[in-house]
Parts: C-alpha cells; sequence; structure tokens
C-alpha cells in the first residue's frame, strides 16, 4: 500500500470539525430517511444546507446523504441530491462508494442512476470488495448487468494482504457465483469475458501459489450442477489442467465423465465469434447458452 493510499484512508477516519452546526446535516438526513424527496429539494436550494450535501455524518457507517440515499433504496431522494451536485463517488469510513451500497443494499434502480450519473462501476480503489464481486455472491443478476454493461471488469479480484496468499485464487466472480449457486450470474460473467482459468493464468498470482486450484477442479470436487462445468469448457476452460482419476468410477460423478469425453474428443468454439455469424438469432442465443 503506498503513503498516498494511507493518508487517503487516514482522512476518511478523521472526524468532522465538531464546531460545524450539525443541525442542518441531521435535517438533511431525516428528509431521506423519510423519503421526503419535496423537502430534501426545497432545503438544497439554501446554502446553509447545501454546503453539507458532500459531509459525511450519522450513525455507524458515517457516510454521505447520497449514500444514506441509496443505502436505503429512496431513488427520489438519490435523484435529487444528484441533480444538487452530490459527489456521485463519495466514500464513507469504510471506503465504500453509494453505488457500492446500493449494490450491498440490491437496489437495482439505485445501481442504474448513480451507473448513468457516472459513478464508477468498479467502485473504489481504497475498499477490498467491489460492486461485482458483491452482486456475483448476492445472486443480483439485473444488477450484474447492469454494472458489466457500464463496463465493470468480470475478472475484478478482492484485494487482500499479501500474507493471505490463498485468498485471490478462490474469490473472483465465477467462484463466487459457483459457490453460492447462482448458474445465471456465473453464465453472464463468461458472456461478458470472464476468464474461465483466471486463477491460473494471473502471472502474480502464480509467483505466490505454483499450482492454484483451477475453478473447473473446484466445481468437481464440490460436485457443482453438470451445467457448470458444461459452461466452463463451452467457454474456454482448459480442459487438460485438473487432475482426473485414470478411468472414470461411479463416485465421480457427471462432471468427471463430461470432462474426460472432452479430453477424448475435445470440440470447443470461441463465444466472443458467435455475435458475427450470419446465422438466425435463436442460434446465436442457443450458442450462447441464453435459451
Amino acid at each position: 500500500m503506498s503513503l498516498m493510499d494511507i493518508s487517503k484512508i487516514f482522512s476518511l477516519l478523521q472526524q468532522p470539525n465538531e464546531e460545524e452546526d450539525a443541525g442542518e446535516k441531521e435535517e438533511l438526513n431525516q428528509m431521506i430517511c423519510n423519503n421526503d424527496a419535496r423537502t430534501l429539494d426545497q432545503l438544497l436550494h439554501q446554502d446553509r444546507y447545501k454546503r453539507f450535501i458532500n459531509t459525511r455524518s450519522g450513525w455507524g457507517v458515517p457516510g454521505t446523504p447520497l449514500r444514506l440515499a441509496a443505502s436505503q433504496g429512496h431513488l427520489n431522494c438519490l435523484e435529487v441530491l444528484l441533480a444538487h451536485g452530490a459527489e456521485v463517488d463519495s466514500l464513507d469510513v469504510k471506503a465504500q462508494t453509494p453505488l457500492f451500497t446500493a449494490v450491498s443494499h440490491g437496489h437495482l434502480d439505485c445501481v442504474r442512476v448513480l451507473l448513468d450519473a457516472g459513478a464508477s462501476p468498479g467502485g473504489s480503489i481504497y475498499n477490498n470488495s467491489s460492486p461485482v464481486l458483491t452482486a456475483a455472491r448476492d445472486g443480483a443478476i439485473g444488477i450484474l448487468r447492469e454494472l458489466l454493461d457500464h463496463g465493470a471488469e468480470a475478472n475484478v479480484k478482492a484485494r487482500s494482504p499479501e500474507w493471505a496468499s490463498n485468498i485471490p485464487s478462490c474469490s473472483g466472480p465465477l467462484y463466487l457465483a459457483a459457490v453460492y449457486g447462482h448458474l445465471e450470474c456465473f453464465r453472464l460473467l463468461l458472456l461478458y469475458g470472464a476468464d474461465p482459468d483466471y486463477n491460473c493464468t494471473d502471472r502474480q498470482l502464480l509467483a505466490r501459489i505454483p499450482k492454484p486450484r483451477t475453478l473447473l477442479e473446484f466445481c468437481l470436487q464440490h460436485n457443482c450442477p453438470l451445467e457448470y462445468i458444461q459452461l466452463l469448457v463451452d467457454f474456454g476452460a482448459n480442459i487438460y489442467l485438473p487432475p482426473l482419476p485414470l478411468e472414470k468410477t461411479a463416485s465421480d460423478g457427471e462432471g468427471v465423465a463430461l470432462l474426460l469425453r472432452e479430453r477424448a474428443l475435445p470440440c470447443s468454439y470461441q463465444v466472443s465469434f458467435i455475435d458475427q455469424l450470419e446465422i438466425p438469432p435463436v442460434l446465436i442465443n442457443y450458442l450462447k447458452h441464453q435459451l
């Protein structure tokens, strides 16, 4: 972590000036909690209220009024705050943006408005998690699609300290979608370019973990539904990376049988080129597992 990062985090933890009048801040927050967008708009037309539009306050996790509106899903209040110039990527004391908060609470409409207002789809560089990781874990398919449509990284990894060497190999969006059983999110991530071998192609990760467990291996060992394994194969996962028994036994399951068949008769296609094919849309959807 650089000195700039440390300074930024320290500034987030600093308490506001106790001499500031807290009455206006509390009144703004109360209007948001009441979902009273009309009164909120009237208050923000007054300078003595508007000067607190980007000030962090409140119980629990102090944050800006925009974060409060995003966390509660009060869309009209959120739109009023943005119209009055609220900073779209303002941070709370945990370095979370309003977008991250909206994603965490499952407020799709707020997510859409924040992204259209220019919010970073990747969240804050100072936060260990990201909106995509959160949406993949929660199975929020609509939110995940919005994030990816606005340029979010499908291969994003959780930020972790150097000593936690095993975390990056099992923390990507695909891994989380598989762990929590969110097949539609799993498929969507692959369609938006998620690497099915993400934990075996990162040079920095390989320098720390010479032989990380592949996602295919994870799905096989944990008896994930066959659809996950088929998707990984169809989207180009290296079918020769996971160690398999020489002969399939009854206990190995359908996943191992599928992989052994693929190794015997490999047949794959590049999903990224499907949209360029001059074939009916129904066939394109079939090839992209979107029936």
